[in-house]
């Protein structure tokens, strides 16, 4: 345990930090595209939601590693698109901290879109009937009505798309590749130091990642049991 705490003194904290502002910052993405993408999904009729819905969802059944290989050939500077982007804003995506924002967040956008999704579905249909009677406008009766009742599942599967962010590793690594101090996250590192053979190090990263993972579910589990605990305590 003394020597794990020596190692764990003298590490190179950046990938900690790296992974930790590519998940709050990829969460925040997802958030609102994924309350849109499910409001708007909703909307639509029952063969065009199970196309569209097909596409939202479809980075959850790819391998991140595939995902990874079509964001590189979209934003590649060999591409159309990636060089548009450098040469009229100067905005570089593959290799840079911005390809990990974007790998991470194409990533967990499905679990924000089908969990909002799931959490809307189960809205009181009466509560906005009601508020629409009561001349409430579309974008107020979302934000007062719709979200507050669907509060719990949004918050969870907000929760959900961070750990998701946080830990995501093969497209990233695709995209934004493995550079320490700029795009190397704990996943990288882990599985850096474990091709040099140095399990001690890859122990002590797995050990963190382990307690921040604990930390999540038990949020999971605090914002999804809460409510129907009171409800169903005698």
């Amino acid at each position: 345990m003394q020597q794990i705490w020596d190692i764990a003194k003298s590490f190179d904290w950046s990938p900690f930090w790296i992974s930790l502002k590519t998940g709050i910052v990829a969460t925040i993405i997802c958030f609102f595209l994924g309350l849109w993408a499910a409001r708007q999904v909703l909307r639509c009729g029952p063969k065009t939601r199970a196309f569209v819905d097909s596409i939202l969802t479809l980075p959850m059944v790819l391998a991140p590693t595939v995902s990874g290989f079509f964001l590189l050939l979209l934003f590649s500077l060999r591409r159309p698109l990636g060089a548009w982007l450098y040469e009229s804003f100067n905005i570089k995506v593959v290799q840079t901290w911005l390809g990990c924002i974007i790998a991470a967040s194409v990533i967990a956008f499905p679990l924000m879109y089908r969990n909002a999704r799931a959490a809307f579905e189960q809205v009181d249909p009466d509560l906005v009937y009601a508020a629409r009677t009561l001349g409430m406008s579309e974008t107020k009766l979302f934000w007062r009505v719709v979200m507050p009742a669907a509060g719990p599942g949004v918050a969870s599967a907000t929760v959900l798309t961070f750990a998701r962010a946080l830990g995501e590793y093969g497209a990233t690594s695709m995209l934004a590749g493995n550079i320490a101090g700029k795009t190397g996250t704990i996943s990288q590192r882990i599985a850096n130091v474990i091709k040099d053979g140095d399990y001690l190090t890859a122990g002590v990263w797995v050990i963190i990642m382990m307690i921040m993972a604990l930390i999540i579910m038990v949020a999971i589990n605090l914002i999804s049991g809460g409510k129907s605990h009171r409800q169903n305590r005698w």
